[in-house]
């Protein structure tokens, strides 16, 4: 089982950045896939980037591809979610969830809200 804790949201104007962080532990968690998760306002939750255990293969939606990067770092049990050119459309809350492959969704974190707005 594995415990996911959020960090790192905030508000940010448009064009701006922000990291998340996912701080991971428990039983072997660095043999789990992790992913990044949103969910805005009267919208379905979608996931939005994947990293494989050994963090060599990535997945995006498209409407992030090339302005957000996930990765991790397996010594200190953390997966990054770096943003770049936020969109107001990027609000949400943001999840992080591990999982035996991608998509990764078998455990969940409590969130943390992005808001971009000028």
């Amino acid at each position: 089982q594995l415990q996911l804790v959020e960090s790192g949201g905030g508000l940010v104007q448009p064009g701006g950045s922000l990291r998340l962080s996912c701080a991971v532990s428990g039983f072997a968690v660095d043999y789990y896939a992790i992913g990044w998760f949103r969910q805005a306002p009267g919208k379905e939750r979608e996931g939005v980037a994947c990293i494989s255990s050994s963090g060599s293969s990535t997945n995006y939606v498209d409407s992030v591809r090339g302005r957000f990067t996930i990765s991790r770092d397996n010594a200190k049990h953390t997966v990054y979610l770096q943003m770049n050119s936020l969109k107001p459309e990027d609000t949400a809350v943001y999840f992080c969830a591990g999982g035996r492959g991608c998509p990764a969704a078998d455990y969940w974190g409590q969130g943390t809200q992005v808001t971009v707005s000028s």
